[in-house]
């Protein structure tokens, strides 16, 4: 029962009634895997425990991994400090090699102040935000650690590095693990710490702008060019000097997030192989907390003392293509994630404590590059975002102000002449999205809420308010890797990595693609005297 599973106290009255311990002789109680059964209207929390008995732990309750000082070893460049490049500079590290981080974006701490001015000035710095920086998009965007890809790399690697670097153990046992907003960037800045004191480099405010490429070995293709390096510019505005440039050599990882558009057209345009990439798009659906709460645990009084914020899941097909909810943040906050002006784009988070009044979700709508007008070629999806970012911009009066609708009017296709309390600190307009969203869209977001609604009764609501747009569930493209080597089909030395590339899909999943992008490097990386 959850007030059992609530305290160690607790379970430790229980283990001496069900199996005739002495609760006296228990010195420590280490939870290995915790979840919780909410299929019923009686709630279980079910547990995996290992209990000690007239002895403490004589060792933490994750794995540790050694890092050694590789300031002399050869250096490989890493462009993105997201959680595909942190995880590709720890695990280099690992290998012996060494890691040097290109950033565009600034620190972990320095962005707070770029991403309070979002709600204050209702502008958008181009080159810190929600989605630039140290930690990428997932540092103030939740730090949710559940994934699906378990077949790629240790999703317990990932997790025990993190305990490491300060997250709490309890990762190591929820079923879906969740560090917090307010918590992980700590936990980045020590992976940074970690990086540095190893002998590493990390670079804030420098962005990448081109590869430096020599043609490949005499016994390759004429084609087959390698990445020895790349060349780089100072993005700081108080840079006086004017634009700051440096070159860096060596074996490239490329972990730039889903959001570096200027890195795609750059690719495109020097006729690097890439290719259009099917993605998801909707809103961001917020319900007060206690409404979820009610809805998934059955009953009227909500989630009571002992059991956490409600989560759910939903998905269902319409026309041929899926609707789902993407991201749910029990007890958080929907945050503007626009990366320049004439943008809106909205995503969710929430502090480790999932304490605010309401729970939001991405709800989204599958889109893919046949369902798009060829014109834009391999960026058309990259375009389609782009042209509904800036339509939505234009419905929010042209400014980060989000416009919104109650979840049973746009469900109705009526008009919503009030809106509910909202977390989006910018603030919200009222909009009829059924009208001005695509049809493609909206039709299947109409007729997935009537499904949901009918699987949990009172989920469709005017309690609820759709927030637009949400366009940044994945990358737009994916650029083309080897499968063997992990390098890029035609460029040597180079390794698309993480969301960006195409090959992840949330924090612990890139870094699982950062860990094994090292790993190829080690295995197939050459370096130039210059390293």
């Amino acid at each position: 029962m959850p007030k059992v599973a609530a305290s160690t106290e607790a379970i430790v009255r229980f283990l001496a009634q069900e199996k005739g311990l002495n609760a006296k002789d228990v010195t420590h109680v280490r939870i290995l895997k915790r979840s919780i059964d909410a299929r019923q209207r009686t709630i279980y929390v079910n547990l995996t425990v290992r209990v000690f008995i007239g002895e403490e732990p004589q060792d933490d309750a994750y794995q540790h991994t050694d890092y050694h000082d590789v300031s002399d070893r050869p250096q490989v460049i890493v462009v993105g400090a997201g959680p595909g490049g942190l995880f590709a500079a720890l695990r280099l590290i690992e290998l012996g090699l060494r890691p040097v981080v290109i950033e565009r974006g600034k620190n972990v701490h320095d962005r707070k102040k770029d991403l309070a001015d979002i709600s204050r000035t209702q502008r958008v710095d181009g080159e810190s935000n929600y989605c630039f920086g140290e930690g990428g998009a997932g540092a103030y965007s939740d730090g949710k650690l559940y994934t699906r890809s378990k077949k790629r790399g240790s999703v317990e690697k990932i997790l025990n590095v993190f305990c490491q670097h300060g997250a709490s153990t309890a990762i190591l046992a929820d079923a879906h693990p969740h560090i917090g907003t307010d918590r992980l960037p700590q936990v980045i800045e020590n992976m940074r710490n970690t990086i540095l004191h190893c002998g590493g480099e990390v670079h804030f405010q420098t962005k990448m702008t081109r590869f430096i490429m020599e043609s490949a070995s005499a016994s390759m293709p004429a084609e087959v060019q390698r990445v020895i390096g790349i060349e780089t510019v100072s993005t700081a505005i108080d840079n006086l000097d004017g634009p700051r440039e440096r070159t860096f050599f060596g074996p490239v990882i490329l972990a730039t997030g889903h959001s570096a558009r200027d890195v795609y057209r750059y690719l495109v345009a020097s006729g690097i192989e890439v290719e259009a990439k099917g993605i998801a798009v909707g809103v961001r659906l917020e319900h007060p907390a206690k409404l979820i709460d009610q809805i998934q645990y059955h009953s009227r009084e909500g989630r009571g003392a002992y059991l956490p914020t409600a989560e759910y899941s939903f998905v269902t097909q319409v026309d041929g293509r899926g609707v789902y909810s993407f991201c749910m943040c029990p007890g958080g906050f929907v945050i503007p994630a626009a990366t320049g002006e004439e943008q809106i784009v909205v995503n969710g988070m929430s502090p480790a404590s999932r304490g605010t009044r309401w729970s939001n979700s991405g709800m989204v709508v599958e889109v893919r590059p046949e369902d798009v007008e060829e014109k834009g070629g391999v960026l058309r999806m990259l375009h389609f975002q782009e042209e509904l970012e800036r339509l939505t911009w234009q419905q929010g009066n042209r400014k980060q102000t989000a416009p919104a609708q109650r979840m049973a009017d746009f469900v109705n296709g009526r008009l919503s002449a009030e809106l509910p309390d909202s977390s989006y600190s910018p603030g919200l307009i009222p909009s009829p999205l059924h009208f001005w969203l695509p049809p493609m869209i909206s039709h299947r977001l109409q007729e997935g809420f009537k499904t949901f609604g009918r699987q949990a009764h009172g989920f469709l609501t005017n309690e609820a308010v759709m927030i637009a747009v949400e366009t940044r569930t994945s990358s737009p493209i994916r650029i083309v890797r080897q499968p063997e080597t992990l390098q890029h089909i035609r460029l040597q030395g180079l390794f698309p990595c993480g969301e960006g590339a195409g090959y992840a899909g949330g924090i612990v999943s890139a870094g699982i693609d950062g860990e094994r992008c090292a790993d190829a490097v080690k295995e197939f990386g050459v370096w130039n005297v210059e390293c």
